[in-house]
């Protein structure tokens, strides 16, 4: 057992190496093949990177003043820090690289721009984008759904303009409206800044949604390095001027953007503050006209010593009073801002009390998130869960807020009425004021009050204003738009070596899936695969289609197969005795009758009586293939006893030793005569008349009869002919071997064409072979043996 699978292992061993052999030679055989598929491949390959529209990378840097990671941007925040919050909210360099690949930006970017129109020329092969067009294309009125459309220009010598379009082929003239089907409306304007050459143009028309789509497919936004603050952008575009001015254009829109969200806050302050100034102020103006009317009305023109000490010593009172009073007003007004439902997606002013920074720190944290909001609302809706819990967020925001000055708010309240108190007290010292004086004492401490809040308003009013002018974005470009020198796509030392591995494949794949799907008899590995019979021989291709190929043509290689076949059988012939050669196969058409000939000619050429009989007396061909008659035959002598083997047995023409038994009369029950004791008589008889009998019996694929047979032989031999006998048949064999049902059973493998593909590439000494190579198509397509 331990030998058996030792012999097994080297066998295979020996078939894998003959395998790799075999594909280097088929290889090697189509060499010219694969040679004209790399060429066609690598022109193609050429012809793409010569026409393909290139693309080129423009990159560009934004630095962002994210305070988490200490980015070093400095503007108005630092100059006004004591403002508290006027600039808006914190943010992170995550956040801005979001905001960037917004579609809202991009949108503002291809409506700046019209890049829903392109503009090219023609050229031989393709058309040319154009940056700088000799004319532009406004569009008037477009319609709700624009539908890409191709637009051919001419441009005539009398000034105007040829059109043409699906749907349109007129003649218009510059800045004259015309409307285009499932575009719209458009105008044509000359561009007067650059000459019209005598080239044909067009334009490319889409909707700004379906333009948008695009560049945002071209855009990439990422922070390389987390940690760092840096934006890096890149675009691909076919034009690097182009491709540039978007990015730059993009940054702008950004930039802006920004800037809006931070004058957002500081216009909301503004607006408050003025209409406190209003209300206010016409408090002041009406306390300032009572006071001149009491004054002209008691004939009041200064008070008394005892009178201006009481000022005096009321007056730190008043101060403070005044202070408080400013506070509470500002926080009761805040107080009615926010329950405003109105106001509840608005931010809210800031910084109105620079003292308290917990306050402060609220109202930036509302602010910060009622903006970002605003910016997610772009591409959702308020339905959109993140929306949800962001509002939920703004309204514990905004309760931290109303919480907070309701805890200022009674601070301030009960401090208000300490100074009232001492006031009193302070007022009760002076008993002896008149009641005139003490009168215009509560008018001008009224006056003083609504003074301090008037003039508190008016400079938070400019410190506001001064901090908006101050406003400077949160980034900063640091690297503006470049387009890299060479294109990034295509690149054709990738394109050429792809070219290159595509006419490899190409060959070679189909040569894998000819030979994958071809199931028949290739190769010598595809017989010692399938079964375990010895091949006894190996026939090479006629190409003289001569059936005596030894008579004819003894010196050619051929010849020398059967010779080596006649060697070869003398090893399977074990007793002197053992004379019957059986030859079949599995079915018609693989050689059996040009076997038995060619084999009972070499047999007979070594002074051995050699009889040839035809026994497939289904479809017998040997006789016509020898060109004889065949009157009387092996069916006559079994049919009529009065026949003996001498009236059958006739001598062959081609060698003094080459005797024929042919079939006869096709019978309508041959099994049954091969059956027939005349049979076995004539067989014994035929024995004793001669050195070799060789059988040529019918296909055993298909009948019976070759079994029916195999009992008078001594050597079975099983043809197979190259690319015409089915893999599967090969079981046949490997079937009767098994079962014994045949004695020395073996392959003679036929029409073995001399190439290198398929492993049949010997040599065979100074002997011509007569072989003319397939042509190009056949050799490629046609599978070779």
């Amino acid at each position: 057992m331990k030998n058996t699978i030792s012999e097994d292992k080297i066998v295979h061993e020996e078939l894998e190496g003959l395998d790799l052999k075999q594909i280097f030679s088929r290889v090697l055989d189509n060499w010219y093949w694969i040679g004209l598929s790399v060429f066609i491949c690598l022109a193609l390959s050429y012809l793409y990177a010569r026409y393909k529209t290139p693309n080129y990378k423009i990159s560009a840097r934004v630095l962002v003043n994210d305070e988490k990671k200490g980015a070093g941007l400095s503007g108005g925040a630092d100059l006004l820090g004591d403002l508290g919050g006027l600039l808006g909210t914190k943010s992170t360099v995550d956040n801005e690289a979001e905001i960037l690949k917004t579609r809202n930006l991009m949108e503002q970017v291809v409506k700046d721009m019209g890049l829903n129109v392109t503009y090219y020329r023609k050229g031989t092969v393709k058309n040319i984008e154009l940056y700088e067009s000799p004319y532009k294309v406004k569009i008037i009125a477009a319609v709700d759904t624009i539908k890409a459309a191709d637009v051919q220009v001419n441009f005539l010598e009398n000034g105007k303009l040829a059109v043409t379009t699906d749907g349109l082929d007129t003649l218009v003239g510059f800045d004259h409206s015309f409307a285009i089907p499932d575009v719209g409306v458009i105008q044509i304007i000359r561009n007067a800044g650059i000459s019209a050459a005598d080239e044909k143009y067009s334009f490319n028309i889409k909707s700004v949604d379906s333009r948008v789509m695009d560049l945002m497919d071209a855009l990439n936004v990422e922070v390389k390095n987390k940690q760092i603050t840096v934006i890096d952008l890149t675009l691909n575009h076919p034009i690097p001027k182009k491709g540039e001015d978007i990015l730059s254009k993009l940054i702008e829109k950004y930039v802006q953007a920004n800037l809006k969200d931070k004058n957002e806050v500081a216009d909301s302050t503004v607006k408050f503050i003025q209409n406190r100034l209003a209300y206010i102020g016409g408090e002041l103006g009406g306390l300032e006209g009572n006071i001149q009317d009491f004054k002209q009305k008691n004939n009041l023109a200064d008070m008394s010593e005892q009178s201006k000490l009481l000022v005096q010593t009321t007056g730190q009172y008043v101060n403070d009073l005044g202070k408080i009073e400013t506070q509470i007003s500002v926080l009761k007004s805040l107080q009615d801002y926010l329950k405003d439902e109105a106001k509840n997606k608005r931010v809210l002013p800031s910084s109105l009390i620079p003292v308290d920074v917990v306050f402060n720190g609220a109202v930036e944290k509302y602010n910060g998130l009622t903006l970002e909001r605003a910016r997610r609302l772009i591409g959702v809706t308020e339905v959109n869960p993140g929306i949800q819990l962001m509002d939920k967020e703004i309204a514990n925001a905004r309760a931290d807020i109303e919480s907070n000055i309701a805890t200022t708010l009674n601070g301030l309240v009960i401090t208000r009425n300490r100074i009232n108190e001492q006031m009193k007290k302070a007022e009760g010292q002076v008993k002896n004021v008149p009641q005139i004086e003490r009168n215009y004492l509560n008018l001008a401490r009224q006056q003083r009050i609504k003074q301090e809040l008037y003039i508190f308003l008016m400079q938070k009013s400019e410190e506001t204003a001064i901090s908006k002018t101050s406003n400077i974005a949160n980034s900063r470009t640091i690297d503006p738009p470049k387009s890299e020198i060479k294109p990034f796509s295509p690149k054709k030392a990738v394109v050429y070596l792809m070219g290159m591995v595509a006419g490899l494949i190409i060959p070679l794949g189909l040569m894998y899936v000819k030979d994958t799907l071809n199931d028949k008899v290739q190769a010598k590995e595809d017989i010692l695969k399938i079964t375990q019979v010895p091949i006894i021989g190996e026939i090479s291709h006629d190409q003289e289609t001569d059936n005596m190929a030894v008579a004819n043509r003894s010196r050619s290689a051929i010849s020398e197969q059967f010779r080596a076949l006649r060697t070869n059988l003398s090893f399977f012939f074990k007793n002197a005795d053992e004379k019957v050669i059986l030859i079949t196969s599995s079915m018609s058409g693989e050689g059996k009758s040009f076997v038995s000939i060619n084999l009972g000619h070499i047999l007979a050429l070594t002074n051995k009586k050699v009889l040839l009989m035809e026994l497939d007396l289904r479809k017998p061909g040997l006789s016509a293939k020898l060109e004889i008659s065949n009157p009387v035959g092996f069916t006559n002598y079994v049919t009529n006893t009065d026949l003996t083997s001498k009236d059958i047995v006739k001598p062959l023409k081609i060698q003094e030793n080459l005797f024929i038994v042919s079939s006869g009369p096709i019978p309508p029950n041959p099994a049954e005569l091969l059956l027939s004791e005349r049979t076995n008589l004539l067989m014994k008889e035929l024995k004793q008349q001669f050195d070799y009998i060789i059988i040529d019996a019918p296909p055993i694929g298909i009948v019976t009869d070759a079994q029916l047979m195999a009992s008078h032989a001594d050597v079975s031999m099983y043809v197979v002919r190259q690319n015409y006998t089915l893999k599967q048949q090969l079981k046949i064999a490997d079937d009767l071997q098994a079962s014994g049902k045949m004695k020395g059973l073996s392959i003679v493998v036929n029409d073995i064409h001399a190439t290198k593909g398929y492993g049949y590439g010997y040599s065979y000494g100074n002997y011509e072979v007569n072989n003319t190579s397939p042509g190009f198509f056949s050799r490629l397509f046609k599978t070779k043996g």
